[in-house]
């Protein structure tokens, strides 16, 4: 039934039939109408199902309100197109679960502006032959797909949007069609999914956010390329291809991913260009399967907001970065598995937390002209069948250069390590590797060091201003020929005098250094946290000499802030094994002391603090050798493929050997909804090598208090081997006063007068809520006073040493809701 009237005006030449009319239905309209004609439709509600099958016009009224016409029939295909017609300014509605809103299955039409309204199969459904010019046209379909483009189809769609999607928001299969300056969003399943061999797709300035599910699938041989798009805000992975998928990105920006940014599998081949990946919780590329490739020029990948790698390599794929970033994440290139493969040409890897270039199982990596900075490790070959090459790079600003271990065997040319905190190179537990012309300079621990009777090859190295010296070979094994340093000096290939290292060595002859390590401990731990300066009585702890006696340490100890039930637990548990080392002294027997010690309580109680001081007592009473804390979490210990948990443990368990393994937030090793996580294998590596090594580690576990009693549980053996926990309290009001005044001295500020009372109010009323942060706070409401007294001092033409050092209660920030 209609509402009103239809307008035809003819348009062709025929001279026969009537020239114009009204007619009561659409229906009837079209059934008069032929090539050329114009259908003004009056604005009404039509219950119509439409089939254009001549080239006509069919449009609402001109300066009629948008929706005003609306084609709404109960069931079936509100409007079929099977010619080139001209579709304008109508709204389309259906309710037919088994049929598209708008069918277009022949000819070249052009549809613009309309607004499908519906519930669905699909929006708009385009297929066979039709290659429709789709312009602003919005499509809102909750129950089915937004855009389905089958068999044959295409066209295309410009300045487009899909604002809501049952099901994708683009689907295609078997078509290939061309979006221009498209939005989709809030679809679930996919943005837009290209799927089936023939399919392919061509995207250029569009835009895919909000998706419930992944933002673009490429899957089985189908085809897409996207030109100037940006995929942000799903719930799954941003971009992902799946079985001999193919896809071209060029100048695309995926962010805000909490998955994968972008996953490939089963053989399915990436280009990128010119591209940006940023602000994802997973891998920035996840590349899986044999034949599975990624190819990348002139891209940025960044900002991860997970503790994953940006670039994950496995079972065998393959990718190559030209001239490429890689920075702010907690590892940079992870590549595992026999047969995987990283080819980096020109790139630079920076602000990485752990490790830059990791490379294990087999696999093997080639770095050309890279700058590696600002890293935990430069590069780790850490297995038997790993290598690859490194040649012309540079690295600095990091805890160790390049590291091999357990059997890998690069080859390493022409590289430069400055300013490493470790050493530059460092080869351990039967690692190899050839490094020819390679040089280190301002390194604080040595240049190379080799151990364990390692058979590396050294050729034309130099080193120079390393501070524990140039090469350090801990046993025979080595070979170094024409290597040279600023040690050396005249005596180049003779070993150093007692307490030095071997400098250089004379061509062909295998050398080994006068400074024999402990027998199974390295000098120096590569990969140890250094301490954190922001911790609220790390500052102290840093800079605690080596040998220090117990009695010095407990002093700092007592000096900290507030803690007095801890430093009593502390000094009761220290005074017991001095005791029992004063008995066996004596010929007497001593009570069993478990020294391994659980730590609950909140963040920024001072636990990592305690924690590094409790070591350096064991050191001093002679129960640990060194005394070290290595400081590890989650991304540490768990590895994402079955074997590697027990690695990465077994790994951070030997740097903490002679020193103390401190695992914070370790509740986190066994999640609630656990399922296959790979945590609970660290926790049970963690239990044997406990139990094999008791006297060499000494292990605290931290976390929240809660969450740490159900970490207890999870294993029959983890409470055993724990002697006692230790409950960190929040800090009161007046101790946290305390740590800002301490701050204000240490930084030559003062309080003025009513500060302390105002701070000790604000402390006071300060919401606490979960995230609350104790010492962290007290921090940073001394540097946010500071940052306004700066802001108030500063309009000052020529203020005096009071106003310079002075801070009142003006400077104080506003009180914040709870965390």
């Amino acid at each position: 039934m209609a509402q009103g009237t239809v307008h035809v005006t003819h348009g062709g030449a025929s001279r026969w039939r009537r020239r114009s009319g009204e007619y009561p239905t659409l229906s009837a309209a079209l059934a008069a109408a032929g090539d050329g004609d114009v259908l003004s439709i009056a604005p009404g509600t039509y219950r119509e199902n439409l089939v254009l099958r001549h080239a006509v016009t069919l449009r609402g009224p001109e300066g009629a309100a948008a929706g005003s016409v609306r084609i709404a029939p109960l069931d079936g295909v509100a409007l079929t197109v099977r010619a080139s017609a001209v579709v304008q300014d109508l709204h389309l509605e259906g309710a037919d679960r088994a049929a598209p809103a708008l069918l277009v299955e022949d000819g070249c039409p052009e549809l613009s502006d309309l607004r499908v309204h519906t519930r669905s199969s699909a929006g708009i459904e385009v297929r066979g032959g039709a290659r429709p010019l789709v312009r602003r046209c919005t499509v809102e379909n909750p129950a089915g797909v937004g855009i389905s483009v089958l068999d044959g189809g295409g066209g295309v769609f410009e300045e487009c949007e899909v604002v809501a999607a049952g099901q994708a928001g683009v689907s295609v299969r078997g078509g290939h069609p061309r979006l221009e300056r498209c939005r989709v969003h809030h679809a679930t399943g996919a943005g837009i999914a290209v799927t089936g061999e023939g399919s392919g797709l061509e995207a250029l300035g569009c835009e895919v956010y909000e998706i419930k599910g992944s933002g673009v699938q490429i899957a089985a041989r189908a085809a897409a390329r996207l030109t100037d798009c940006a995929v942000h805000r799903t719930s799954a992975d941003g971009v992902t291809l799946d079985t001999d998928a193919v896809l071209t990105l060029v100048g695309c920006d995926i962010h805000d991913i909490p998955e994968n940014a972008v996953d490939l599998r089963s053989r399915s081949v990436l280009t990128l260009s010119r591209s940006t990946v940023r602000r994802f919780g997973r891998n920035g590329l996840s590349v899986w399967d044999p034949g599975t490739r990624v190819d990348a020029e002139s891209c940025e990948i960044h900002d991860s907001t997970g503790d994953y790698p940006a670039v994950w390599i496995s079972d065998g794929a393959t990718v190559s970065l030209d001239s490429c970033r890689v920075h702010d994440v907690p590892d940079a290139l992870f590549v595992l598995d026999r047969g995987s493969r990283v080819d980096v040409v020109d790139s630079d890897l920076s602000q990485v937390r752990n490790t830059a270039v990791s490379v294990s199982d087999g696999a093997g990596a080639q770095l050309d002209d890279c700058r590696i900075r600002d890293a935990g490790t430069g590069a780790w070959f850490r297995d038997h069948g790993s290598g690859g090459t490194l040649a012309n790079c540079t690295i600095e600003n990091v805890q160790s250069g390049v590291i091999v271990t357990k059997g890998a065997d690069p080859v390493v040319e022409r590289c430069t390590v400055g300013s490493a905190a470790e050493a530059g190179f460092y080869v351990s537990a039967g690692g190899r590797g050839t490094f020819t012309a390679c040089r280190v300079s301002g390194s604080s621990g040595f240049g190379f060091h080799v151990i364990d009777g390692c058979r590396t090859t050294l050729t034309r190295c130099h080193t120079e201003r390393c501070a524990r010296g140039g090469y350090e070979f801990a046993e025979d094994g080595p070979l170094a020929e024409g290597c040279t340093g600023d040690e050396s000096g005249a005596r180049l290939g003779a070993p150093a005098a007692a307490g030095g290292a071997l400098a250089g060595a004379q061509p062909g002859t295998r050398t080994a250094s006068a400074v024999q390590g402990r027998a199974g401990v390295p000098a120096e731990v590569p990969g140890q946290r250094p301490s954190d300066p922001a911790d609220p009585a790390a500052a102290g702890a840093a800079g605690a000499g080596a040998g220090r006696g117990s009695g010095e340490v407990l002093g700092q100890l007592d000096a900290l802030v507030g803690l007095d039930s801890v430093k009593r637990e502390v000094r009761a548990l220290t005074d017991m094994i001095e005791v029992g080392r004063r008995r066996q002294q004596a010929g007497l027997k001593a009570a069993s002391v478990r020294r391994h010690l659980v730590f609950t309580g909140s963040p920024g109680t001072g636990k990592t603090t305690v924690a590094r001081l409790y070591g350096e007592i064991l050191a001093s009473l002679g129960v640990l050798e060194r005394g070290h804390l290595v400081e590890v979490s989650r991304v540490d210990l768990v590895g994402e493929h079955i074997g590697s948990t027990a690695i990465r443990t077994q790994e951070a368990f030997d740097r903490a050997r002679g020193g103390v393994l401190f695992i914070d937030e370790a509740y986190a090793l066994a999640p609630e909804d656990s399922g296959r996580d790979f945590g609970r294998e660290a926790i049970d590596t963690l239990v044997k090598l406990m139990e094999d090594h008791r006297d060499a580690v000494v292990v605290i576990v931290a976390g929240y208090t809660e969450e740490m009693e159900r970490f207890l549980t999870v294993n029959p053996g983890v409470a055993s081997r724990f002697s006692r926990t230790i409950t960190f309290g929040d800090y009161g009001p007046r101790e946290l006063l305390r740590i800002v005044e301490q701050q204000a001295e240490e930084h030559e500020y003062r309080l003025g007068e009513g500060t302390g009372e105002a701070l000790l109010a604000y402390f006071t009323d300060l919401p606490r809520g979960p995230a609350f942060g104790n010492g962290r706070t007290a921090r940073q409401t001394f540097e946010s006073m500071v940052e306004r007294h700066a802001g108030r001092v500063a309009q000052l033409a020529e203020p005096s040493t009071d106003e310079l050092t002075l801070l009142f209660p003006a400077d104080l920030p506003a009180l914040s809701a709870p965390c």
